[in-house]
């Protein structure tokens, strides 16, 4: 038999309907607002997460990663006698000027990869390989830009500052928050892109030997190579992030969004909570006047607030998935990950019975002897 809950609740199933459209609408603007958060945060190191690096070498007072400054590349060996330190290699990361057959220009990211290592190479390759980079002018693209670069095919010719450049090869998936579609190129021809002389790079990636730690290297090379900043991957990647997430304040807009799409959640759930008690409390009275206690009383609406956001939440959640696997497909990802998933479930509950609270204020003030009065 269902509980006195939930038969509250089946009793004016309009006012469900609106309760559950409330919180649906709260949970979805709210997951989208975060998944955009957990998107965007990805993006702006998504290039550092894949280097496959251990440490980062930069010039000092580097911010973030695309407004690297030029260092001597032979700060690779003075880098290389450090202690722990396994390999390095030159890498590259810059804004670069892509123009589209039409004639327009495109912002792009340079990233100029070292064709002799391992690191910092592309990812998600689903057409051409990493050895086609050293074909003549050769760049890899990513296949969700191609609209905006206008790339059509294979083998395409295009420019970048000036430099005939073919299309090689795309990748899947790689996204820049600056929206400046990633251009893979070897080094050397990155640099001549990027406007660099051939003794300079703006970055060092750099593998620690076995058991080494990332932290204690990055500290040991920067105490003994000048004019250099050494920095964990896990480290660089939280200064971009935070750079471009709250630096820049970005990232503090999206979450206000997603903040103001649970504060409608609490207010229509309160305001229609509260109604229904209200509607009902001649009801409570009667329990009340039969001696429940207001625990019980409490209980019943405590109940109403949990069962109204578990459906709400159940709902809202498979749209916002269903959202986020569409948004896969273009250059702006959602991504809801499984821990963001629970915490929205947490805070729909928690919203929901918070909102019960004002309600239960209600019942609390309730004389039993009305239902005695006429």
């Amino acid at each position: 038999m269902p509980s006195l809950a939930l038969r509250n609740l089946l009793h004016d199933r309009i006012r469900f309907v609106v309760t559950l459209t409330g919180i649906v609408f709260s949970v979805v603007l709210s997951a989208i607002q975060l998944g955009l958060f957990v998107g965007f945060t990805r993006a702006t190191a998504d290039v550092i997460s894949h280097s496959g690096a251990d440490v980062w070498v930069m010039s000092r007072g580097v911010g973030n990663l695309e407004n690297g400054v030029a260092i001597p590349e032979r700060r690779a060996y003075q880098v290389q006698a450090v202690e722990g330190v396994l390999a390095v290699q030159p890498h590259l990361v810059a804004f670069g000027e892509w123009k589209r057959p039409d004639g327009a220009e495109e912002g792009c990211l340079l990233i100029g990869v070292d064709l002799a290592g391992t690191m910092g190479t592309p990812w998600n390759l689903v057409a051409g390989s990493l050895a086609d980079l050293d074909r003549p002018d050769a760049v890899i693209v990513d296949e969700l830009y191609r609209d905006k670069l206008g790339v059509t095919r294979l083998g395409q010719t295009l420019e970048v500052r000036g430099h005939r450049v073919r299309v090689v090869g795309f990748t899947r998936g790689i996204r820049t928050f600056t929206t400046a579609p990633p251009v893979f190129a070897s080094f050397k021809r990155a640099q001549d892109y990027a406007g660099l002389r051939s003794d300079q790079t703006l970055y060092l990636l750099v593998k620690a030997a076995p058991g080494v730690d990332a932290e204690a290297l990055a500290a040991r090379i920067e105490a003994t190579v000048p004019d250099v900043s050494a920095l964990a991957t896990d480290a660089w990647r939280t200064r971009q992030q935070d750079y471009w997430m709250f630096g820049t304040g970005a990232g503090i807009t999206v979450l206000i969004a997603a903040g103001l799409g649970l504060l409608v959640g609490v207010v229509v759930v309160a305001q229609t909570i509260y109604a229904a008690t209200v509607d009902h409390i001649r009801e409570y009275g009667t329990l009340k006047a039969m001696g429940a206690t207001n625990g019980y009383i409490y209980g019943v609406i405590i109940r109403q607030a949990a069962i109204s956001g578990c459906i709400g939440y159940a709902v809202a959640i498979v749209i916002a998935k269903a959202v986020s696997q569409a948004s896969l497909a273009g250059t702006t990802a959602i991504i809801i990950p499984g821990p963001l998933a629970a915490g929205l479930f947490v805070l729909t509950l928690g919203m929901c019975i918070g909102a019960s609270m004002v309600s239960i204020n209600k019942v609390t003030r309730l004389d039993p002897a009305m239902v005695f009065k006429g």
